[in-house]
């Protein structure tokens, strides 16, 4: 049964209309969606406990790619945890072993005292199987180069954590499939070092980061210097380089006395979570209603890899179950259409693929309107060769028969998958364009402000499947910086991927504690 209210039509090209219409994001709808956005920045950087979170790091130094030292990094973000060995070379370079670890639902869901356990034991297993050097300190820090027997570790959690200092910050929420119980409101970091204690192991962690912070501070070592980090993958989230000047939350601290610059971990998957300016559709509202965490996470329920396949199941089924006749299938489906979360985003990266194909002639992509039938014969044979690999990837991910698969139904799933992507690229534009305006690289379109650096690179390091692998997400994302920032600061964002930047993140994060100890 469908999870929202089918379509009950006249004319078949209305449904296909309004859905065309619901997904469409126009350039007003951006540019209030920015401006909000700023707002959001500002509450969070005023106050503790707000949605848009704006978490201090107590990063407040960025690599230049000089750094060196040889650290463990513990990287938990979603299905799988990461367990690394990272050697800074000094040079912008640096090599890495690793181990994957699956987390079970049964742990992700369990309690928190299990699923860190599974995290010591991992640590303790990579170790043993993988560790191919000493676990040397910095040589300008004597005391801790004397402590060889000691193994420090900087943790990258990929979850919303009010941090006190760079080596401590307690829980606020989980997300990303994640409930473990009893954990929410403690020290993510103690939980760690208790279960690495509970062992007996000579673990220590030092360092605790946002894999979006580690996104900034691995391009920063990289490419020797960065001003924002962004994940867009099975989560999103953004950190960039604030002035501390700017963060009234922190007055009174050791931290305000400095002054200076911090990286902020924004946490912008919680933008808007009242939805009163997002481009909700019913397909959203479905999907959030039947979610581990309704009203939470709002934004990240727009673009992120997690739900982007979601939502188009819930756009598909609503077409197999239109009256007075089916719009999609004839009508059948499969138990893996219908399964919840049952089609992946990787589908949607496969069909886009097939549609892009070898043949960029405007011929290739022409097909009748969907409110009409259409058969094979009416198609050039570059479409029909598109729309075969289409079919193909349909029958594999969603198990129906090629026979149940036109060519037609093929057009239909590869339009419902663009234009949940094109909208997902077009508002994680929006994301960046804030970072831009708010450290005064940019001004939004329409509006004038003194920009600073207006020459400057501006680096962004980013990581994640979406914007590695999801054909032309970089190019919409930048189509979007440019209607709100302009191109001429758009032609200076110089995206870069933050190559295993939770890893190397985490390794810089506990290269700068040890040197602050």
């Amino acid at each position: 049964m469908s999870s929202i209210s089918i379509h009950q039509y006249n004319d078949p090209q209305a449904v296909f209309d309004l859905i065309d219409k619901q997904f469409s994001v126009d350039d007003n709808v951006l540019l209030d969606l920015t401006k909000t956005f700023l707002e959001e920045f500002k509450v969070g950087l005023a106050n503790y406990n707000q949605a848009m979170a704006m978490i201090p790091s107590f990063v407040t130094g960025v690599p230049d790619g000089t750094e060196t030292g040889t650290f463990l990094a513990l990287d938990l973000g979603g299905t799988n945890l990461r367990v690394c060995e990272v050697v800074l070379n000094g040079d912008k370079t640096f090599s890495l072993v690793q181990q994957k670890y699956r987390v079970s639902e049964t742990l992700k869901a369990g309690e928190a005292t299990a699923l860190f356990d599974y995290l010591a034991d991992s640590v303790d297993a990579f170790l043993t199987t993988h560790a191919t050097t000493d676990y040397t300190s910095p040589q300008d820090n004597k005391e801790a180069a004397a402590s060889n027997s000691e193994v420090h570790l900087g943790l990258t959690f990929s979850f919303p954590v009010e941090q006190t200092a760079l080596g401590s910050g307690k829980i606020l929420t989980w997300t990303k499939g994640f409930s473990a119980k009893n954990a929410i409101g403690n020290d993510v970091v103690k939980l760690l070092q208790d279960a690495f204690d509970r062992k007996h192991m000579h673990v220590k962690c030092v360092a605790l980061v946002n894999d979006t912070v580690g996104a900034l501070l691995s391009r920063a070592y990289t490419a020797g210097g960065c001003i924002a980090g962004a994940i867009f993958g099975t989560g999103t989230n953004g950190a960039y380089i604030e002035q501390v000047a700017n963060i009234p939350k922190l007055a009174g601290s050791a931290a305000a006395a400095r002054g200076g610059e911090m990286v902020i971990n924004t946490e912008w998957g919680a933008f808007n979570n009242s939805r009163s300016h997002l481009p909700t559709t019913p397909y959203d509202q479905a999907l959030d209603r039947l979610s581990i965490n309704p009203s939470f996470q709002a934004f990240e329920k727009f673009i992120s890899g997690m739900y982007l396949g979601e939502i188009v199941r819930h756009v598909m089924v609503s077409l197999v179950d239109a009256v007075p006749k089916a719009l999609l299938f004839s009508g059948k489906s499969t138990p893996e259409l219908n399964k919840h979360y049952g089609l992946d985003t990787s589908f949607m990266s496969a069909v886009e693929e097939a549609w892009i194909g070898d043949s960029n002639e405007p011929d290739s992509f022409e097909h009748p309107p969907f409110g009409q039938e259409f058969s094979k014969e009416q198609l050039s044979p570059k479409v029909v060769a598109k729309l075969d690999r289409i079919r193909k990837t349909i029958v594999e991910h969603l198990a129906f028969k090629e026979e149940q698969v036109s060519y037609k139904d093929a057009a239909i799933v590869r339009w419902i998958c663009s234009l949940v992507a094109r909208r997902a690229a077009l508002l994680s534009g929006v994301a960046v364009a804030t970072v831009l305006i708010q450290t005064k690289h940019a001004s939004l379109k329409g509006e004038h402000s003194e920009i600073k650096g207006i020459n400057d690179r501006l680096g962004l390091g980013v990581d994640g499947s979406l914007v590695e692998h999801y054909p032309n997400f970089t190019k919409i994302l930048r189509e979007s910086l440019r209607l709100l920032v302009g191109e001429a600061v758009e032609k200076r964002v110089e995206i870069g991927l933050a190559k295993d930047g939770s890893g190397v993140g985490a390794a810089l994060c506990a290269l700068m504690a040890l040197k602050h100890s």
